[in-house]
């Protein structure tokens, strides 16, 4: 089964059965974030030898995400009716139980179902193991398709969250850039007259100098351009999909960068306010992403 080309939640769950004339076979799927791909599973020993064909079904499906799967069987009311004991083995195992009590007598004494349940007591016919794997194998993309489906609704609405913040982003971007103009010539104005007092014996161009060092300090116009740069770049990766929570939050360290460089560099209450929003909504997405396979 194909990876989704959708932004995924690496939160998900699923489940699927098969019945069987015997009885019936299940999988069950569920996963919470991880940073990479951890894969356990819990199922009977019967089945155990599938499990790497299963191993394999999943990772060509999802790429990150601590995941668990549970296998299970369950055999129909009176499949075993005609079941008979391995009366040799039964024997053995008696035998092999007193030796280990005699040895250890405080360890625990075989139980019924222990003894029912020991490989080949009831015979390599009554249990169809052959039939347990091949159903489990065959039932996996199953599951697997509805599993990816979850994950993908969840990554919809995280899209949709992130995309919503970056709006944001952009309209608190927006309210900067048209008084840049005024602030930096607010600066200069102020600068001039605190030099020009400063510097009693300096010329023109020496303050000329000094004013334009100090404004390039505070000119913001790189900043906000990177910023939009970096909200055009996520845009397009979430409008991509497939596996993006990496990106996305090598993305989020980029634009926090530019955000602490802004509030830095300003020189205005509103420019710094801005900045520290962005910031707030940068966080806000960050803990988006971080579901994200």
């Amino acid at each position: 089964m194909a990876r989704s080309t959708m932004i995924c939640s690496m939160t998900g769950y699923a489940t699927a059965a098969r019945e069987l004339t015997w009885g019936s076979v299940s999988i069950e799927l569920r996963s919470v974030n991880h940073r990479y791909l951890d894969v356990s599973f819990r199922m009977p020993d019967e089945l155990r030898p599938a499990e790497t064909m299963l191993r394999e079904a999943i990772a060509a499906t999802v790429t990150r995400g601590k995941l668990e799967c549970r296998v299970a069987y369950a055999l129909r009311s009176g499949a075993q009716n005609s079941a008979e004991l391995d009366n040799a083995l039964f024997a053995q195992l008696q035998d092999l139980n007193s030796k280990v009590r005699s040895a250890l007598p405080d360890a625990r004494a075989l139980g019924v179902s222990d003894i029912l349940r020991w490989p080949g007591m009831l015979g390599t016919d009554e249990l169809p193991v052959d039939d347990l794997r091949a159903t489990a194998n065959e039932l996996m993309p199953e599951v697997l398709r509805e599993f990816t489906a979850a994950r993908v609704r969840e990554g919809e609405k995280l899209a949709a969250v992130i995309l919503e913040r970056a709006a944001d982003m952009r309209t608190r971007i927006a309210v900067v850039q048209p008084r840049m103009p005024g602030i930096i010539a607010a600066f200069q104005d102020k600068l001039n007259v605190r030099l020009q007092e400063a510097l009693v014996s300096a010329d023109d161009e020496r303050v000329r100098q000094e004013i334009a060092l100090f404004v390039n300090k505070i000119d913001v116009d790189e900043e906000l351009s990177r910023l939009a740069t970096h909200l055009d770049e996520l845009e397009r990766i979430l409008k991509k999909g497939g596996a993006a929570g990496k990106r996305l939050d090598f993305l989020m360290q980029e634009l926090n960068r530019e955000a602490n460089t802004l509030g830095s560099k300003s020189a205005d209450i509103e420019v710094t306010r801005v900045a520290m929003d962005l910031k707030l909504l940068i966080e806000q997405m960050r803990e988006q992403i971080q579901n994200i396979e």
